[in-house]
């Protein structure tokens, strides 16, 4: 298989199992706070990785900075701010509101790199998935009376992982694939401790024997943490941030029919359209569109 395609797949695997993440997290919303989620999630897929690579390497100290700054981002505002954004709204709109990652990390790559520079394309399609934005908020706001707080949080998030993408292609690489994630597990849980303490953790290891809870638990730390995170990694130095982060826009699609189907969510015609304007608006911000030749 060429590396390119491997890339590919590898990113498509992730956002099909990351798109079922925010049913997933819903239902454990019903048990467990956003941070002890999160926090639980990550320990469990630390512990799992560092058995899988248990080798001890001392990077340099600029290494460690960025190692840090992807724990904060790409696991502790990101996780807390979606997890905390489903307790206010819909999975399927937080799903939708996060796909705005892939337009949010060209326009920061416009700024703090040479990869992506700011065309007429990109704002045109960054116009049609605001639209779309402004439907999938007054959806939520007004038509199903939820609290636009979840709908903030949730771009927020988006904001989050596009800074995670862009400082993952500075990282490095010569410690490999499976030591970068762990370093970022392992800096994302120092980042949560101070949340963890502010927001009540609490430890309940029973919890775990619950079939629900722990079936969710091993599903979101096994599967979408560290194995999904270490397939991100490791694509993103094949096809690159801007291109893996594109393939986003398909989460909310897999996370709508999963709503639907486990938590009986309601898409109403309103969220429909903010959901086609979103995903047409990154799509067009990629790839453009192109209309076949005229025969004569």
């Amino acid at each position: 298989m060429k590396p390119v395609l491997k890339g590919h797949l590898m990113v498509l695997f992730c956002v099909l199992v990351w798109g079922v993440t925010f049913v997933s997290t819903k239902i454990l919303l019903d048990f467990r706070s956003p941070v002890e989620i999160a926090l639980d999630r990550f320990v469990l897929a630390y512990a799992l990785l560092f058995l899988m690579h248990p080798v001890l390497k001392k990077p340099q100290w600029r290494e460690e900075l960025y190692f840090c700054g992807l724990g904060l981002f790409g696991v502790t505002l990101y996780f807390l701010t979606e997890n905390i954004a489903l307790q206010y709204t819909q999975a399927s709109s937080v799903g939708l509101l996060v796909s705005s990652a892939p337009l949010l990390t060209a326009f920061f790559a416009h700024f703090t790199t040479h990869d992506e520079k700011l065309s007429l394309r990109l704002i045109v399609g960054s116009l049609i998935a605001l639209a779309g934005v402004a439907l999938v908020m007054f959806n939520g706001s007004v038509i199903l009376k939820l609290n636009p707080l979840g709908d903030i949080l949730a771009l927020s998030a988006g904001a989050a992982w596009a800074i995670y993408c862009l400082l993952l292609k500075r990282a490095g690489q010569r410690y490999g694939y499976l030591f970068l994630t762990r370093q970022v597990f392992f800096y994302g849980i120092v980042t949560l401790l101070p949340a963890a303490w502010i927001m009540g953790y609490r430890l309940d290891l029973a919890l775990w024997l619950n079939p629900i809870q722990g079936g969710n638990m091993l599903f979101l730390g096994v599967i979408a943490s560290a194995l999904c995170f270490v397939a991100w990694n490791k694509a993103l130095g094949i096809i690159g941030a801007v291109k893996a982060s594109n393939y986003i826009y398909l989460i909310p699609m897999v996370t709508m029919l999963t709503a639907i189907v486990i938590l009986g969510e309601r898409i109403t015609a309103v969220g429909a359209a903010g959901a086609v304007l979103i995903l047409l608006g990154v799509y067009y911000a990629e790839h453009g569109f192109k209309w076949p030749a005229a025969k004569y």
